[in-house]
């Protein structure tokens, strides 16, 4: 089998605007049906210090002289491009990541907005005039980093790398970007058109590999001046334990448990598409993804029948017939996911999706699972799953969805349904989340919305104008002049 729309060889690193074949490869597989389709370029450690080498001497060149607004323009030909080649993108994501394809040419827009966005934002940076002592001017400069290193995870290779790479390009960084081993191909077509739209040789490294080789060895480098992971809570501890050896900033994005609250005035056909869909996108494998329900009591039966009939109409299958849900990345994941099922006390799973009959017998398919009631306090409902499984739980009162919503050590994104506009404001207040939707979830992406957690979802920020102070120092200058 061959990988649709592919105009490059994944079999190569790109180090300082040189595209060279890697001593060693591994598989490329295609989720939907578990064969192999190609050979991934297997980077590591050489690779990483060739990598850094590279960024640091753009720095010395022409991308550490360019001003904002060139940086801006190269950004605006970079997003032009990835528009053009959105649908190939689209089609490589799909078969590398087992996405949907209305899902995959989602994020292949995003890709492009994210580069336009931070295009345009580069020269709107500004600092400060402080006012001093008599005698004195003071006044802020924002410098980047210098080599900023990006360990980019596999469920949304296009989003993460926009958002990650585009703030810190904007900002005059030099980027060394590791994928992951399980999904490299779209990172690797981005860093081909970035250069094809005239960013300077070294600006941009694209180094794939595992996470023990080359993501190990770009989070230990001594080189770099921040370092931006997306990924598990586990491997986001090593990654933040060896930069902390360095002294070296990080921002993670770790996933969450994030809860959608629905109150018996909340309009109810606004909220079952979001109730569901945000759950089951991308096969749940999203750290954003709603994977808790709460619902007022009164409310509760009524609203997991509406979920159920929606659950029951799912269908499941192979990518590129660009189904509800697709598969999970890896048989690996799908193992994860079956063992979080198995817990499930008996008689809670209420409704499951279909999985196609003509679905190949190698893919890594889960019928999605809606679960009522299994208790706050259960691993199902307090833990990251990372599938298309959904609990549903009630609560009695206002003081009681703040804390079962709270009562994860996760703290990345939640929801409430309401009409009462007082509530509203009280519950975006009391929640332990980076982002609050009221009567929405999501908000279709918003590039231009500071995205983060807290807790054991991570700290930082990114997306929005607040990534590029998180992409920047703070340089302050005192002049005195009598």
């Amino acid at each position: 089998m061959t990988i649709d729309a592919l105009w490059f060889d994944p079999a190569e690193t790109g180090i300082g605007g040189a595209w060279r074949p890697a001593s060693q490869t591994l598989p490329i597989e295609d989720p939907s049906t578990g064969c192999e389709i190609g050979a991934l370029a297997r980077g590591g450690a050489a690779e990483i210090d060739a990598a850094v080498a590279a960024a640091r001497a753009a720095l010395s060149g022409t991308w550490g002289r360019m001003d904002a607004a060139g940086r801006g323009r190269i950004l605006a030909r970079i997003g032009a491009l990835v528009s053009a080649r959105a649908e190939d993108l689209a089609r490589i994501e799909a078969q590398d990541v087992g996405k949907p394809l209305a899902q995959a040419r989602a994020d292949a827009h995003a890709l492009a907005r994210y580069m336009e966005f931070y295009g345009g934002a580069a020269d709107k940076v500004t600092g400060q005039t402080i006012p001093y002592r008599d005698g004195y001017t003071v006044y802020t400069l924002r410098e980047p980093h210098g080599v900023t290193g990006h360990i980019v995870p596999w469920n949304y290779p296009m989003q993460i790398v926009g958002r990650s790479v585009g703030a810190a390009l904007a900002m005059g960084n030099a980027c060394v970007l590791k994928p992951a081993e399980e999904a490299s191909l779209t990172a690797l077509a981005f860093c081909r058109l970035a250069e094809e739209a005239g960013l300077p040789p070294g600006a941009l490294n694209v180094v794939p590999g595992t996470g023990e080789e080359a993501g190990a060895a770009l989070a230990a480098h001594s080189g770099i001046g921040h370092l931006s992971f997306t990924g598990s809570l586990a491997t986001g501890r090593l990654v933040q334990a060896a930069a902390a050896a360095n002294v070296v900033p990080v921002t993670l994005e770790l996933g969450g448990k994030s809860p959608q609250i629905v109150f018996a005035d909340a309009d109810l056909e606004a909220a079952l598409p979001l109730l569901v869909g945000a759950g089951v996108q991308n096969a749940g494998q999203t750290c954003s993804a709603a994977s808790r329900i709460l619902v007022e009591r009164r409310l509760f039966d009524a609203v997991v029948e509406a979920m159920a009939a929606r659950y029951r109409a799912l269908g499941v299958g192979p990518a590129l017939s660009d189904p509800d849900v697709g598969p999970l990345i890896s048989a690996r994941q799908k193992a994860v996911v079956g063992r979080y099922l198995a817990m499930a006390p008996a008689g809670s799973i209420v409704a499951r999706g279909r999985i196609a009959a003509d679905a190949p017998a190698g893919g890594h398919y889960v019928a999605p699972a809606l679960i009522a009631g299994p208790g706050p306090d259960h691993p199902l409902a307090r833990e990251e799953i990372f599938g298309p499984v959904q609990v549903v739980l009630p609560f009695d009162d206002e003081e009681e969805a703040v804390a079962i919503a709270n009562g994860t050590d996760y703290g990345l994104v939640a929801a409430v349904w309401t009409a009462d506009g007082a509530r509203q404001m009280r519950m975006a207040r009391r929640l332990r989340a980076g982002q609050v939707f009221l009567n929405d979830y999501g908000a279709g992406g918003g590039v231009e919305l500071p995205f983060g957690g807290r807790g054991l979802s991570g700290h930082g920020r990114e997306k929005g104008v607040e990534a590029l102070y998180g992409f920047s120092v703070v340089k302050t200058v005192a002049a005195r002049h009598g």
